[in-house]
């Protein structure tokens, strides 16, 4: 049975008339009747005596009433007790985040985020795999590059510049490249779990073939290692800039091939549902969007 039946009897019954009725609710009269007709018919009883100018309610209606008020008034309990869960922003939040970006950024943001909000309680599982966030039970996972089209819904937190980079003592040693082509393919530092999309960029359609055809130096799945290895002079790698800008702040690292530096691709945060979203699943995510922004810190170099 619908709210807005038991509503609209209920308004009849205290006003005594349809017209009044109608008048309250912002209902047509023909409306009010059809919806009282609705709940009788359903009821299967007569719930209104209606006369021309009074309309007062039977046995039955006495009853209905009684109830009808009861239910409304459960229902709205329901819906206050429910709407309080929501905005409280407590209990545990699950989230799935990539290695080095949060021993270097998250971790920032974390203890930030803890001032604001001390009665979230924070399990963050680090991982550079992507996780399955609905069957392992994350309410939100943190990923970085081009998303594929799924289930999820991704929400741009922050762009993630990727530079190329080498130590200024290696680029001494075996010259500055000008160009893509000029990249020699033993010397190439390749972080393991990138994944070089069909692009038009040039430089990254020359790193997949280095790293598929040509066997790099070096092959890692962690970039804070293969960092270490480029500031030691052991080759180049493309970064992104969350990572190398210290680096490079510090003149450990040079960029180079700027002009063939490819579109940035994305921070996400990923979660399951838009509809339903829990108050500490949108308070995390909205104040990550804040702290890293369009224009994130690390990219100040």
């Amino acid at each position: 049975m619908r709210n807005e039946l038991l509503n609209v009897f209920i308004k009849v019954a205290e006003e005594g008339s349809f017209t009044k009725a109608a008048s309250k609710l912002g209902m047509s009269n023909q409306l009010v009747s059809k919806y009282l007709s609705q709940l009788e018919t359903h009821l299967n009883a007569r719930l209104l005596n209606r006369t021309t100018r009074k309309v007062s309610l039977t046995e039955a209606g006495e009853k209905c009433l009684q109830h009808a008020k009861h239910i409304l008034e459960s229902i709205e309990s329901l819906e206050a007790q429910f709407s309080e869960l929501q905005s409280s922003v407590t209990g545990t939040l699950s989230i799935s985040a990539p290695v080095t970006f949060s021993t270097l950024h998250l971790s920032k943001f974390i203890r930030v985020f803890r001032k604001k909000y001390p009665e979230i309680e924070l399990n963050i599982q680090l991982n550079d795999r992507k996780v399955d966030v609905v069957e392992e039970g994350f309410d939100l996972a943190l990923r970085i590059g081009q998303l594929q089209n799924s289930s999820l819904v991704a929400k741009k937190i922050a762009p993630v510049r990727l530079t190329l980079c080498a130590s200024p003592e290696y680029l001494n040693a075996h010259g500055t490249p000008l160009h893509p082509k000029e990249l020699n393919p033993k010397h190439f530092l390749h972080y393991s779990y990138s994944n070089y999309e069909k692009s038009d960029n040039l430089l990254l359609n020359t790193l997949k073939s280095i790293s598929s055809n040509k066997h790099p130096t070096i092959i890692s799945n962690n970039g804070e290692l293969l960092l270490a290895s480029a500031v030691a002079g052991e080759g180049y790698l493309l970064l992104p800039t969350f990572i190398a800008s210290k680096a490079i702040k510090q003149g450990e690292l040079q960029v180079f091939l700027e002009d063939f530096e490819p579109q940035p691709i994305g921070l996400y945060a990923v979660y399951p549902h838009r509809k339903l979203l829990s108050s500490k699943v949108r308070v995390f995510i909205d104040e990550l969007s804040q702290f890293f922004g369009v224009h994130p810190y690390w990219d100040e170099f």
